[in-house]
């Protein structure tokens, strides 16, 4: 691929040539395991993107979204992001909503990182330029029914990682014995143990009863933060909770643009935000949450437990993003164990994701920083009929609870 940079003889210096032409040729998906959904974008002149559309159970949903991206966008000028954003997002009147926010990030993902392969540089640039040479992240323990997380800590400890995230508990009811708590203090205690720092994610399983309950109860050990300690939607009740306790509040994941993160930033209510970048619109609404955050005193921390594309660019949103606090990292993630994939199975060099001392060296490369196997997602895409589900849980009296 030619560079778009040219010597000017005259002054032997680098001049950045006038911009030309090249169209969206074509757009692709493949559903890949362990359960992620990538996008392919490529141009007339050859230069390929690469997204990530992954919506947790949901991919069928997601590839119709492509199947209208496909009909409207092709032909258009792939360097016109935001022009395709704004068209995207409101041009079909009903908007937003977890399939086509996901379905808009993989697209957006993907021509963000044509730009920077197209002027040679990182994505990082073109947002500012970065703040910081490294990124802090943390890794998973525990699995969905939280166990063994003192020996898993050590692992992850072992691994690089001086920070890792736990599930708080499993399925609890409305309202529940206390004594269901007990162990969810233990567990905590026990990873503060061997001095690594721990986030506790309540995942919307807890009712506000019961929240406050094990708030209360993590107090004297100090988590990292608590993350989704209520559902989304409830603002009051969250903000209430906020004023009964001193952990840190993460939430955002559930919340795929500007609009919807604004009523907890106006409440005061939260003191991280965690958008999911393969969720909220991509790169670019994702880098706009993270600048209105930081008007509110307010960290970003990407929720990731996805793939390599959307890591890295979450990456590339922790590298710019002054306000940037940590983020997760599904490299051997439940998730993922059990099948042939992880974390760095469709990168060429899994080395940019090497993990030291709790942090990845900020991406160097041109684009998103990271060269994808096409051979290999093709391969995986073959697996016809693959769809991930998330578990479906019931209380002993057969009602569902929340997963």
């Amino acid at each position: 691929m030619p560079s778009p940079l040219e010597t000017d003889e005259r002054k032997g210096l680098p001049a950045i040539s006038v911009a030309t032409s090249d169209k969206i040729k074509s757009i692709e998906t493949f559903r890949v395991p362990p359960r992620w959904l990538f996008v392919k974008v490529e141009t007339e002149k050859g230069i390929i993107g690469w997204g990530e559309a992954t919506l947790e159970g949901h991919s069928e949903a997601v590839e119709g979204a492509f199947e209208d991206f496909r009909e409207r966008f092709i032909g258009w000028e792939a360097a016109n992001i935001e022009d395709i954003y704004q068209s995207a997002y409101r041009h079909r009147f009903y908007r937003g909503g977890e399939v086509l926010m996901s379905a808009l990030a993989g697209l957006d993902i993907a021509l963000w990182d044509i730009k920077g392969k197209t002027l040679g540089v990182p994505v990082w640039q073109l947002l500012g330029g970065k703040v910081r040479d490294r990124v802090a992240v943390y890794g998973w323990i525990g699995g969905d029914r939280p166990s063994d997380v003192l020996r898993q800590a050590k692992d992850r400890r072992d691994q690089g990682f001086t920070a890792v995230k736990m599930n708080a508990v499993e399925s609890l009811g409305w309202l529940a014995s206390p004594d269901d708590l007990k162990a969810t203090v233990e567990r905590i205690k026990d990873v503060r143990s061997i001095g690594i720092d721990v986030g506790l994610d309540f995942h919307g399983r807890l009712h506000k009863t019961m929240a406050k309950q094990l708030a209360r109860m993590l107090e004297p050990y100090q988590p990292l933060f608590i993350e989704e300690p209520l559902l989304p939607g409830h603002v009051d009740e969250l903000s209430k909770l906020y004023q009964q306790t001193t952990i840190p509040i993460a939430l955002g994941e559930r919340l795929f643009t500007r609009q919807m993160v604004r009523p907890y930033l106006e409440a005061g209510c939260i003191d991280v935000i965690q958008p999911d970048i393969s969720h909220s619109g991509g790169i670019s609404e994702t880098k706009r949450i993270a600048t209105l955050a930081e008007t509110y005193d307010v960290g970003v921390a990407p929720h990731c437990p996805l793939g390599p594309i959307s890591f890295a660019a979450s990456l590339q949103i922790a590298i710019s993003s002054p306000n940037f606090v940590i983020c997760e990292m599904s490299w051997k993630m439940h998730y993922n164990l059990g099948g042939d994939y992880d974390l760095f199975s469709y990168v060429k060099d899994n080395e940019v994701f090497k993990v030291t001392n709790g942090f990845v060296e900020a991406l160097s490369g041109p684009g998103l920083g990271i060269e994808i196997d096409e051979d290999l997602v093709r391969t995986a895409a073959e697996t016809k009929g693959f769809s991930w589900r998330n578990p479906v849980w019931r209380g002993p009296d057969g009602g569902i609870r929340e997963w």
